[in-house]
């Protein structure tokens, strides 16, 4: 009981410290005005967009990277139609035969090969001519200054500086209560922990889309692993061990659809977190050797976040749930004593259990606040009841999700099966 209260305080400690770098950021820049100027030079950017099945979306996403904000001379845009069995890949070639585009760089691919989408961008590497490497999911439209961003901000240290994120806002966040948690899950991560860890660390993560990355860089340390659940996690510890910075181009943006289920959600989830088990199984060897710093901190975060906090998290809901049962058995069995107390009075974990709930609601409501009064429009008195609502419900199913990816990743080792199924994320139209 106590190992737990020490943990869960512990994992409060860790995100009060990016909380405060994420001020301090947010504080420094607020009044900083956004300038689209010449840059020094335009490399050649090869955009890459995996698709499969996403005829509902994929018209929408290429026709905004076809009018982004960059030197057209200076773009080569291969799509890739994975695997479909609907229309995508004549969506593809219409869009491509459409007049303003008959000029441009524009290579369709219909695919048959295995991998997932690592094995698509591993494709795509053997065949770019940019030195940079953009991608761009399906359904993720960039706005229109989007790649600019991410250029420049590897411009600023090209020697350091060997890949640069954007961050990625909700389409349909206004469809339905599920939409409106994941807006704000999004937001929080995005505006407080990704700048958070770079304001303090210089530690950055490649998502899965609104990206770029070296070329040449990529394929020296390999390129993507074939049918990894999470390859933006994989290449991001890739990148780290060599001793590269991923930059977070904050300003760069993707308009990108959720699950509007909560099957879709579920499965989407469990994908990435058996992924992200995944790289911590094989990055954890990392934690006492002789690696940079930064992959073990990355290491001891993964582990804190997914393995240890969650355990935290479901001990103490036992505690709890196992001293209100006594209690409510106590009615019509005077004699029962409670399993869990420090004394003989229960009041000692009685209090510390409600701080310790008050310590979890108040900074998860701090960081909610904090994090959309830094985007226009989203700092609502209805955004705090959303956030004290998701906290009762939204949030549990971390949990569940996280228990279900453990037992898959255990079951999958044990019967040494295939588990890395990638599950379609359904689409709709917007």
């Amino acid at each position: 009981m106590i190992v737990t209260l020490i943990s869960i305080w512990f994992s409060l400690a860790m995100s009060i410290l990016i909380l405060t770098g994420a001020t301090h950021f947010w504080l420094k820049n607020s009044r900083t005005k956004t300038v689209i100027k010449k840059l020094s030079r335009y490399p050649k950017v090869t955009i890459v967009v995996p698709a499969h099945n996403e005829e509902v979306v994929i018209a929408q996403t290429v026709t905004a990277i076809l009018n982004m904000n960059y030197p057209q001379s200076k773009i080569e845009l291969l799509l890739f139609a994975d695997n479909c069995d609907d229309n995508t890949y004549g969506v593809m070639q219409t869009i491509r035969q459409f007049t303003q585009y008959q000029e441009r760089n524009i290579k369709v691919i219909r695919r048959k090969g295995s991998g997932g989408k690592a094995g698509v961008l591993n494709d795509a590497l053997a065949m770019a001519q940019g030195e940079y490497i953009a991608v761009y999911d399906a359904d993720a439209m960039p706005e229109k200054n989007a790649l600019y961003f991410l250029i420049a901000k590897t411009l600023k240290d090209p020697e350091h500086y060997v890949a640069a994120f954007g961050r990625n806002k909700t389409r349909n966040a206004t469809q339905n209560f599920l939409t409106r948690c994941i807006n704000q899950e999004i937001v929080v991560t995005q505006r407080i922990q990704h700048i958070g860890l770079w304001h303090l660390f210089k530690i950055g993560r490649i998502p899965g889309t609104n990206f770029i990355i070296k070329t040449d860089f990529v394929k020296k340390i390999g390129g993507w692993r074939n049918g990894a659940l999470t390859e933006d996690t994989d290449i991001s510890f890739k990148i780290m061990q060599s001793g590269k910075l991923i930059a977070l181009a904050y300003n760069s943006e993707a308009f990108q659809q959720e699950p509007e289920s909560l099957k879709t959600y579920y499965m989407q989830r469990k994908r990435w977190a058996k992924g992200n088990y995944e790289v911590v199984i094989a990055n954890f060897k990392h934690l006492f050797d002789r690696s940079n710093w930064r992959v073990k901190f990355e290491t001891f975060y993964y582990v804190a976040t997914f393995l240890w906090f969650n355990c935290a998290i479901i001990l103490s809901d036992i505690i709890f749930s196992a001293n209100l049962g006594t209690l409510l058995l106590g009615i019509f069995i005077p004699k029962l004593t409670l399993p869990f107390m420090f004394s003989a009075s229960n009041i000692y974990i009685t209090q510390l259990l409600f701080f310790n709930w008050s310590l979890m609601i108040l900074l998860y409501l701090l960081q909610i606040s904090m994090a959309l009064v830094t985007q226009f429009g989203q700092a609502t008195s209805g955004q705090i009841w959303l956030g004290l609502a998701s906290y009762f419900s939204y949030s549990q199913l971390f949990i569940i999700v996280s228990i279900s990816a453990v037992y898959s990743v255990i079951i999958d080792k044990f019967l040494r099966r295939d588990g890395n199924v990638w599950v379609k994320t359904k689409r709709f139209n917007d």
